[in-house]
Order: C-alpha cells, then structure tokens, then sequence
C-alpha cells in the first residue's frame, strides 16, 4: 500500500533532483515508492485484464521509467517526481485507446482515452465520430463522466477535412487532437488503505464507455 514514506521520498527528491543524490536513496525508492506502487498496478490489472484481455497483466511492463529523457528538454533534472503507468491494449505506449495512473507525493491522477494520435490515426477516430455525431457526445455528458471528470479534454484543430464539417455542427468534440479525461484528487486519505484501488478502478469504470467507443475506430 501507498505510505507517507512514498510522499517523504518524492517531496525530498523534489528538492535533490540529481543523480548523486537518487543513488544514495535508491533503497528507499525501490522499497517505499515502486514496490507499492507496483503492488498497485498488480491489483488494478487484475480488473483491466477482464475488461480487455489485449491490455497485457504484467505490472513491470505498465509503469514508466522515473528516468527523465532531457535531451531536448530545458529542465535538465534527470528524474520524475511522479510514478506512472498506461494500460492499453499492446502496451503503455499503444496508439489504441487506454487507461492512465500518475501518483506524486501529494495528488493522485487517473483518466484515460487517447493522448497521443498521428493524422492516419486521428482521421480514423474523426470519422467514427462523423458516421454518429451524438454518441460521442451522449458518453461526454453522461452524469458519471460529467461528476469524474468534468469534461472531454484535448487539444483541438482550428480547420477540418470539408467532409467533416456537417458533423461538427452537431458536435465541436469533432475538432479535437486529443480525446482523453483526467481526474486529480489528494493522497494523504488513501496511505495504507485498500480503498485507493477502488477509488481508481470507480475512476477507470467511469472513462471505460469512451475507451470502448474510441476502440471502435480502430476495428
């Protein structure tokens, strides 16, 4: 289970983001923040793996690497201060449609859907949407995604395909780049506590209607 030790270790690493210091405290990262974290992931797929056999049972292949790639970036601290993991179908980083987890010293977040699409990719979901226009819409305004997540989120095109444009007059969703949700809520209640599975999984349940959707583009 997710513990103080897991917020001490990313709050100090916050404050030493570098390799001297991560290696000094790499016993604790192993032992108070990946291994709980891991023991997580293992419960959570229990669940995901019925809802989808595609998306693959091993923990070890869900989580990211708290390593950071900095060699485009201007922040050159060589670590996350967040643990991650994606569960989609062939894998974290699948082009299909999946569920997300991130936990840093103070907030959870889980959400899900799609966040990264090429154009081949990203003209398919558009014209699964065009082909029925309420549907993704009746999915975005359901009263369970509405109360977990608020809203679609997404970055979205200023122009489209003239073929869609009749479409985008029933929904804007049409616009979008992107096609995910994200929920952030705090830690601190969920330290040693079973129900922290149960609250991602509610979470998951909630986005899962626009996973399946979503899915549909790519059959």
């Amino acid at each position: 289970m997710i513990t103080k030790a897991y917020t001490s270790f990313f709050k100090e690493l916050a404050r030493n983001n570098n390799k001297e210091w991560f290696h000094a405290n790499k016993k604790r990262y192993e032992h108070d923040a990946k291994e709980p974290f891991l023991n997580l992931l293992e419960g959570l797929l229990n669940t995901l793996t019925e809802w989808d056999p595609r998306i693959l049972s091993d923990p070890k292949k869900a989580i990211f690497r708290i390593n950071r790639d900095v060699r485009f970036a201007k922040d050159k601290a060589p670590y996350h201060t967040i643990l991650k993991a994606g569960f989609s179908p062939n894998g974290k980083k699948s082009i299909l449609p999946g569920y997300y987890l991130g936990i840093d010293a103070t907030s959870i977040h889980v959400g899900g859907g799609l966040f990264m699409l090429r154009p081949p990719e990203l003209s398919k979901v558009r014209n699964h949407i065009a082909n029925d226009p309420s549907a993704l819409k009746k999915i975005t305004e359901s009263s369970t995604f509405v109360q977990n997540f608020g809203k679609l989120s997404g970055e979205k095109s200023k122009r489209l395909d003239k073929s869609l444009i009749s479409a985008a007059e029933k929904t804007d969703l049409i616009y979008n780049k992107q096609f995910y949700a994200m929920a952030e809520f705090p830690l601190e209640p969920f330290y040693d506590s079973e129900k922290l599975n149960d609250e991602i999984l509610n979470h998951f349940e909630a986005i899962k209607p626009l996973n399946t959707y979503l899915n549909q583009a790519f059959n």
